[in-house]
């Protein structure tokens, strides 16, 4: 029988007694209500008329309302037959009072009336008697039938508190067991009850799913052994370093590179809290450091200085964090491959610097009277070998600019400067370009501004760099505003231009090395002027920033600090 339908048979029979004993209890207890009732209001009521009469009778020469009496009374008991033989005493009784009144003086019938009313009251008192009998046998029955369905209730409860909850209580029991065993890896537990209910279904489900646990278990158990050594012989071949904690920052593991980095042997370490490892050892020290994951390290490896960038790797499971993997990632062929990169194009720059300056030299003197005069044809070309040796040697210039903030050789003379002689010696360099397009460059220098510590030629380049910039990307006969004021403890370089502007999808990249613009091919150049203009203000303590939208323009600008 399922357990279902066990309770509820059980609770339906409980149900059905308890309703049994309540009905037989009510019924019992409106019987004996009843018979009480009946002895009280027939008989009891007769015998007090009958005593009533019997004192009216004794009065009746003393007091002149006791026939009065007497006849209501008597009216009242010829309502009140209830018992064999009572109506024919009663009705003797009134023949006897009826020639009592006849003849009040005469008391010869007396007797008869006191022996009619006795009568009567013996009727009543037998009646009573038997009542009572019947109400006795009835209370007695009801006794015994009630008590009879205490105890079969009784006993069922009893039957009820002693085995249900262990019909409940064992299975469980057992699956709890069962599942402790699974949960300790011991996947050959099994249960077995001997009850068809649902909780022999639960054991059968769990007895199928310990098997299946089991058979994965041993399966799989040779497989994941192998996949650990094949990831830990990987792990250690890696060119990076790589260091395992779990979640309370013990360390779990280390390859081969980070044992030579740390100085370590994995067995000396495994296991023990990484904090206290750092203590003796700076590089965990500076590994477990809150620090940004692009930062270099500069670490003495292989014999030579090395770079590796350190990367720290959450490892969750169900969005918890259960560890942690630390990866200092080998970037020295990088490292010296941009360093030959720069080095190239520092000697390519310097060596083509020179020959480049010699033909815009030749072509400008081409160009001098005194040599001779020039047809149309050879103005053109020479005004074209002209234009484009100068392109290409804003171009060595940059390049040049660029290899030594690669290098980190930026060569500074930073003095007390004037922020007007920085307007002007930029404004002198650019009225060429401007005038060539009609472009007017509008200055507003505020009056009495303090003196700034730069560096006059690296500031100037960069002032120059955003007039050309806003002049290559200015209509004709438009204008170009050149602002110097003070902003707080600053002084505010800012150059204006009324452009088309730039989408602001792409100022967080617009200072960045080789970024150039997407749209703005027409205006051919390096892509570095202005991410060495930014190594130039930054490197003397300044700020540097943009602000443009589309159709309205940008704004170049950069700070200094007043002294």
């Amino acid at each position: 029988m399922r357990l279902k339908t066990k309770l509820s048979a059980s609770l339906i029979f409980l149900f059905l007694v308890i309703v049994l004993f309540g009905v037989l209890g009510i019924y019992y207890i409106n019987k004996l209500s009843n018979d009480a009732q009946l002895i009280l209001k027939n008989n009891h009521e007769s015998l007090v008329y009958s005593n009533n009469m019997l004192s009216a009778l004794e009065n009746i020469k003393t007091r002149k309302d006791a026939i009065q009496n007497f006849s209501d009374n008597l009216k009242k008991q010829q309502g009140n037959i209830t018992e064999i033989g009572e109506k024919d005493a009663t009705d003797e009784l009134t023949k006897n009072f009826n020639e009592l009144l006849a003849n009040p003086d005469d008391p010869s019938n007396y007797g008869e009336i006191r022996q009619s009313i006795i009568q009567i009251q013996q009727l009543n008192e037998m009646a009573i008697l038997r009542k009572n009998s019947i109400a006795n046998k009835t209370a007695e029955t009801a006794k015994v039938i009630l008590a009879i369905i205490f105890t079969i209730l009784t006993l069922v409860a009893f039957t009820f508190i002693y085995n249900l909850p262990g019909i409940i209580s064992n299975p469980i029991a057992s699956l709890s067991e069962g599942i402790t065993a699974i949960a300790n890896k011991n996947y050959a537990k099994r249960i077995y009850l001997k009850q068809n209910d649902e909780f022999n279904d639960l054991a059968n489900a769990f007895n199928v799913m310990a098997g299946k646990l089991d058979e994965y278990e041993s399966s799989n158990l040779a497989q994941i052994k192998f996949e650990k050594s094949r990831i830990e012989t990987i792990i250690n071949q890696m060119r990076d370093g790589i260091i395992g904690l779990d979640e309370k920052r013990n360390i779990l593991f280390l390859n081969a590179l980070s044992e030579k980095l740390l100085g370590l042997k994995e067995s000396d370490i495994v296991g023990k809290y990484a904090p206290d490892v750092a203590l003796k050892n700076d590089l965990m020290r500076t590994l477990l450091q809150e620090r940004d994951g692009k930062e270099e390290l500069k670490i003495f490896a292989d014999d030579k200085e090395s770079y590796f960038n350190r990367d720290v790797l959450n490892v969750k499971n169900n969005e918890k964090i259960i560890g942690q993997v630390i990866v200092l990632r080998n970037i020295t062929p990088f490292h010296e491959l941009n360093e030959a990169k720069t080095n190239f194009i520092a000697t390519v720059s310097h060596e083509l610097k020179t020959p480049i300056s010699s033909i815009k030299i030749s072509a400008q003197l081409l160009n001098d009277k005194r040599i001779g005069d020039l047809n149309n044809e050879q103005k053109e070309l020479s005004n074209s070998i002209y234009d484009d040796a100068e392109r290409l040697l804003k171009i060595t210039s940059e390049l040049l600019n660029m290899a030594q903030v690669e290098t980190g050789n930026i060569q500074l003379k930073i003095q007390a400067t004037n922020p007007k002689a920085i307007v002007e010696q930029s404004l002198n360099a650019v009225q060429f370009q401007a005038h060539q397009k009609n472009i007017i460059l509008k200055t507003n220098i505020q009056q009495g501004l303090d003196l700034i510590n730069v560096d006059l030629e690296k500031t100037t380049w960069v002032l120059i760099n955003f007039i050309t910039n806003a002049i290559k990307f200015s209509s004709e006969k438009s204008t170009i505003d050149i602002n110097v004021f003070v902003k707080g403890d600053s002084i505010d370089f800012v150059v204006n231009d009324y452009g088309k502007g730039i989408d602001e999808k792409y100022l967080p990249r617009i200072f960045d090395k080789y970024f150039k613009v997407p749209g703005n091919l027409e205006h051919v150049g390096t892509g570095l002027g202005l991410a060495i203009s930014k190594e130039f203000i930054e490197s003397q303590g300044g700020t540097i920033w943009v602000q443009s939208k589309i159709g309205e323009g940008s704004s170049f600008g950069f700070a200094f600090r007043k002294i």
